[in-house]
């Protein structure tokens, strides 16, 4: 037994190994480590949510002055899943799984995090960084999947996918390309911001750099926030949760080591204390995502590799950046919004409407 153990071990090629995702989220700790102190705002190596929202804001569709830039993390990520997908001839181009859905449910998710004020994947960051508002924020993510998990056992599902026209693919990857050359030719019709957090970047090249490491690494392992505790609920497998607890470990080990971990509620970067807000502003997240099929780093990932259902997703998480600073939706170090809130609880009225008329739920309630 414990040779055919070691036997299967070998045949499994690393990155779908548990040292594989371990080394890849270590990674992605020290990557996010490294952006910080090069200029990325503190807790926010990386930041889909944020930088998706700085994004919108650098091409003018809102106007909140304080987080405006393209941010070339953003465009690494889907460029280096592309090119790691090509490499290992895994590109494929689908869609057609109830895009119009996805791309609501995109917004919600983006209101969501904008509550919190963080995605999945800085949610851990702002862990490693000390910020105990965030392990709130955990808590109501944890509880979110578990409910979206409730939902999956019964049946839900957005349908199936297919195969679509090849170039239907290499949309996302042409259009990350389309911001780069806008972020270096900075057109008069680009917005930066001169102060706040999108101000507050790495040099281009070294954001590019990680991005394109981080997509590649993020490709291969399958990286997902919220599938790794997905998979442990589902099926008591924890693979990917190791990525996600490395992350964290080695974050919270470079913090302290710079001198940067603060362990506490208050003072936190880019942070607000509300404990229940960031419950449910994690909770709408962690729901929504489990609906979607992966967290928004995996949907990005995902439309590098010619997911246009996860392309669909992405931009309706950037409309939703959009709607939440053009609507006072969004949380900031005051707290949240009386209008976000008000989103909030819309959003998961939503997502239980959504939930179960796309479950076997739907069928028991007509058939009474």
């Amino acid at each position: 037994m414990e040779k055919e153990k070691n036997l299967q071990a070998e045949k499994t090629p690393f990155f779908e190994s548990k040292k594989g995702i371990i080394s890849a989220g270590a990674a992605v700790g020290i990557i996010a480590l490294l952006l910080v102190a090069l200029g990325n705002p503190k807790n926010m190596g990386f930041c889909i949510a944020c930088f998706e929202r700085d994004i919108a804001g650098a091409l003018g569709f809102h106007r909140a002055e304080v987080v405006q830039y393209i941010r070339p993390e953003i465009i690494g990520l889907i460029l280096g899943a592309f090119i790691t997908a090509l490499a290992g001839k895994e590109f494929r181009s689908k869609g057609g799984s109830s895009p119009v859905t996805r791309f609501f449910l995109g917004i919600a998710v983006m209101i969501g995090a904008l509550m919190f004020l963080g995605c999945p994947l800085r949610m851990i960051l702002r862990i490693g960084g000390g910020d105990l508002n965030a392990i709130r924020g955990l808590a109501g993510f944890i509880v979110g999947i578990g409910l979206g998990v409730v939902f999956l056992n019964k049946g839900f599902s957005l349908k199936r996918n297919y195969k679509t026209s090849s170039f239907d693919g290499y949309v996302m990857p042409l259009s990350a390309v389309g911001l780069f050359i806008l972020l270096i030719a900075a057109p008069a019709f680009i917005f930066f911001s001169k102060e706040g957090p999108g101000s507050m970047h790495a040099p281009i090249a070294i954001s590019l750099v990680c991005g394109l490491i981080v997509g590649a690494l993020a490709q291969k392992t399958r990286l997902c926030m919220v599938g790794g505790i997905r998979d442990q609920i589902m099926f008591k497998q924890s693979y990917l949760l190791l990525g996600f607890v490395a992350i964290i470990v080695v974050t919270a080990v470079g913090n302290m080591a710079l001198g940067s971990f603060n362990l506490g509620f208050a003072d936190q970067p880019v942070a607000h204390t509300d404990g229940l807000w960031n419950f449910l502003g994690m909770f709408l997240v962690g729901w929504g995502s489990v609906l979607l099929g992966g967290c928004p780093l995996r949907q990005l990932i995902l439309s590098g590799e010619g997911n246009s259902d996860s392309a669909v997703t992405v931009l309706g998480m950037v409309a939703g950046a959009a709607i939440a600073h053009n609507s006072s939706l969004a949380s900031s170090a005051k707290g949240p919004t009386a209008n976000g809130q008000i989103a909030v609880i819309i959003c998961l009225v939503f997502l239980i409407i959504l939930s179960i008329a796309n479950s076997d739920l739907i069928k028991k309630i007509v058939k009474r």
